[in-house]
This record gives structure tokens, sequence and C-alpha cells, in this order.
């Protein structure tokens, strides 16, 4: 019988350096390529700067944090096989699960943008998410539309 993974078993992360939040240092670790996390960390503060600027707000965090609910999916759909057909069915997504997409979404819309770098094109994303545009947003909306359009189906999730 499998077992269960409960929160418990969450690594505990320390906060970054600078604002003192766990979730900006989850966002520079999402963002570290090959383990070089001080690079990863001046682009992603450098990025919050410079979103917080643009946005004439004083709290870079506040902005950050406003962004990343704008993104974090509260559905999701997973595929299950009833009957010799596979149906897409969707269920909520739990809390830390939201933040790892939320997170993925952002880095993965930032390094799409080809051109600038990858600070300025992490600030234009946390922008654009704060202002529910963007990459990393319209995947959240397609993944809703995703669960929506598959909603005949939630019953199947129950069994």
């Amino acid at each position: 019988m499998p077992r269960k993974v409960t929160a418990s078993l969450q690594r505990k992360l320390n906060p970054d350096r600078k604002y003192q939040s766990v979730l900006v240092q989850r966002l520079i670790n999402k963002s570290m390529l090959d383990g070089k996390k001080l690079i990863a960390e001046r682009a992603v503060y450098a990025a919050l700067e410079t979103a917080a600027k643009k946005l004439n707000s004083e709290e870079p965090l506040e902005v950050f944090e406003r962004a990343l609910k704008n993104v974090s999916p509260n559905f999701e759909v997973k595929s299950r096989r009833v009957g010799g057909a596979n149906y897409q069915i969707p269920f909520p997504v739990a809390g830390h699960r939201q933040l790892h997409y939320a997170f993925s979404w952002l880095v993965q819309s930032a390094r799409a943008r080809k051109g600038i770098p990858y600070s300025q094109c992490l600030a234009l994303e946390i922008i654009d998410a704060y202002n529910e545009a963007g990459a990393a947003f319209k995947k959240k909306e397609d993944t809703h539309k995703m669960a929506e359009a598959n909603r005949a189906f939630a019953h199947f999730a129950r069994g």
C-alpha cells in the first residue's frame, strides 16, 4: 500500500538575505542554473527592484506576492484511465503545488523571452503577472479552461 506524503516531509527553506522571504528564496532556487546561486540571486533581486520601480510601488515584495497570487492555479487536470478510455479529470491544487506551478511558469516564461538579460525578462514577466497578463498568467488561464471544459468528468475523481 503506497504511503501518503505529508507536509511535514517538506524541506525547511531558509529565507533569502535581502527580504527575509522564503518565497523569494524559492524563486532564486528555481532561477538557478548549474548551481550558480549567487548569479540567480543577483538576477532575482534586480528583477524585483525593476518591477517595483516600473509599477511605481515602494515595496518589491508586495508586487512579487501579488504577481505570484495571480499566476497560482486553483485547478489542474490529471489523466485517468476509466474503462478503456482516458479522461482529463479536474482536481483542486494543493497550496505548495500552486506555488510550485507559479514559480515554474514565471521562470519558464522569463527564459522564453530572448534578446535581453534574464533579470529584465523576469522583471517584465513579474510586471505582466501583476497586471494579469503575460505568458505565465496565460498558462494559468489555459489550465483553468481545461479544468472547466472537463468538469463533466469530475465525478471520476471520487472512486
